[in-house]
């Protein structure tokens, strides 16, 4: 489709004055932010900035310290690509000069319109906000500002180590991410976006990330809403002694403690990748007392989180292609033995069938309908379903699981991780997306033309999304799951 760049002379339309300004936004692809003036493309029915600084590049003096403030710049600048995805292995482009977000907007429509703020997977050590599979294009179709935020992976993101105490040790991921959210709260209106009607949503470590926001007062009064997607409810975080204890076998490893803060990115990948080879969660969000003062169940459970509207559940799947060690890992800390599994799963006959269904039971859907309880338990809508379908093309070979549902959410097809959807397909994604919608514009996810979504409340109900139907139900896994509850409180 062609691309269409609508100029706008600033001094025409728009009075400086160091605010973030709307004026005429639904009708230009222009904003005047706090940071300067940014040109967007527009394509069909939407309007895109991509690549916008919501803090100072990370580097030299500032690797490993939080995010900075970025420079007024009184030049017109274009928003056309995407900036680096943030440092990482294996992904051509990547870069320390990271800290970017983008954002798309219904074009000819006027705001103030409700905003939603995606936040990546990646088991915070990949992932980037600019895969084609979150474009948010069809979001904002339907009258919605949609952010995508890349922040700190890796040991850049989540590094702890004595040295390194300038706002906290480590986190540097989590500090991004609020610096985002400080960012959508000042400029968004310049895009014709709601400050006060902000919805964070995002699945796996993204999830995490969201849970942790909810229990922290740096980000408190920055979103309204929440949805959690596939979030491993009851993961333990580390503390911040045990962090530092890992952040000191990185320095090792990188072989030059004297000055590991100019390392060159390389060798930083390099040390990285030999503590992930023993620990897939070497680098990862710790309990450093500031922004991080306790696990995500605990913090539910002593009420502590924001008691915003939330949305949360899982797919009837979570595996994934690289994830056979932690199925092992899930399986070995519990102590389960062959006959108890065949007693939990008596329908499935192969030994790595069941071991990779208790993984998703295990981390996910029992702990996601233990912090749909907890935050119903203290009045707030809460909204629990479970992601159940599979694309009519896949349905004799599923690809992996968790994820699976950001398909449907985004409607992205023809981009790799999403394979093409046939029409039925395209109606199960069109009443996902509807319920993300209503949710981000009234915090109810309910609407016409929509099977009735019922809340989670007392009576423990969810929405069902399967290859048959939508629909609200009691929870057929309900017994297993007691089981599994039961044995996490031991």
């Amino acid at each position: 489709m062609r691309l269409q760049f609508a100029l706008v002379v600033a001094s025409s339309l728009l009075c400086w004055d160091g605010a973030a300004v709307a004026q005429a936004v639904g009708q230009f692809s222009f904003a005047l932010t706090r940071e300067g003036q940014m040109l967007g493309a527009v394509e069909g029915e939407v309007a895109s900035f991509k690549g916008l600084a919501y803090a100072a590049a990370p580097v030299g003096a500032l690797r490993w310290r939080p995010p900075q403030a970025t420079a007024e710049n009184p030049e017109m600048r274009t928003a056309y690509e995407y900036g680096a995805p943030c440092l990482q292995p294996s992904l051509p482009g990547a870069s320390e000069d990271c800290l970017t977000l983008n954002v798309f907007r219904p074009f000819g429509v006027d705001g103030p319109l409700p905003v939603m703020v995606f936040i990546h997977d990646g088991g915070f050590v990949g992932g980037t906000a600019n895969d084609p599979l979150f474009d948010g294009a069809k979001l904002a179709q339907a009258g919605l500002i949609v952010v995508t935020v890349n922040y700190r992976l890796g040991a850049l993101g989540w590094l702890a180590h004595p040295a390194l105490s300038e706002g906290g040790s480590g986190n540097y991921g989590l500090m991004d991410q609020i610096a985002a959210l400080h960012w959508v709260h000042d400029n968004i209106a310049a895009f014709g976006g709601d400050p006060n009607n902000v919805t964070l949503f995002g699945g796996g470590e993204g999830a995490t990330s969201i849970a942790l926001l909810m229990l922290c007062a740096q980000s408190r009064d920055l979103f309204q809403k929440a949805i959690l997607q596939s979030l491993p409810g009851r993961a333990r975080l580390r503390p911040v002694q045990e962090a530092e204890a890992m952040g000191r076998q990185f320095v090792a490893a990188l072989g030059q403690e004297a000055d590991f803060r100019v390392a060159a990115p390389a060798r930083l990948l390099a040390a990285e990748q030999k503590l992930l080879a023993k620990s897939e969660r070497s680098f990862a969000p710790a309990m450093d007392g500031i922004l991080v003062r306790e696990d995500v169940a605990t913090g539910f459970a002593a009420g502590h989180e924001s008691r915003i509207p939330l949305m949360i559940g899982s797919n009837d799947d979570e595996t994934r292609f690289d994830g056979e060690r932690e199925i092992k890992e899930t399986l070995a800390s519990s102590g389960e033995s062959s006959d108890e599994l065949r007693q939990l799963y008596p329908d499935i006959t192969r030994p790595s069938e069941r071991a990779a269904r208790f993984y998703t039971d295990k981390v996910f859907s029992e702990p996601v309908r233990l912090l749909a309880r907890l935050h119903a338990a203290t009045g707030a809508p809460t909204f629990r379903y479970r992601f159940a379908y599979v694309t009519e093309a896949r349905r004799t070979n599923p690809d992996e699981g968790h994820g699976r549902e950001l398909q449907f959410i985004f409607g992205a097809e023809g981009v790799p991780g999403a394979g093409p959807l046939t029409w039925g397909d395209r109606e199960v994604a069109t009443r996902m997306r509807g319920y993300w919608i209503n949710f981000a514009k009234t915090g109810d996810p309910n609407g016409p033309d929509l099977p009735h979504w019922d809340a989670a409340g007392d009576r423990d109900r969810l929405l069902l999304i399967t290859n048959d139907r939508i629909a609200s139900g009691d929870d057929p896994w309900s017994d297993r799951l007691d089981r599994l509850a039961s044995e996490s409180r031991k």
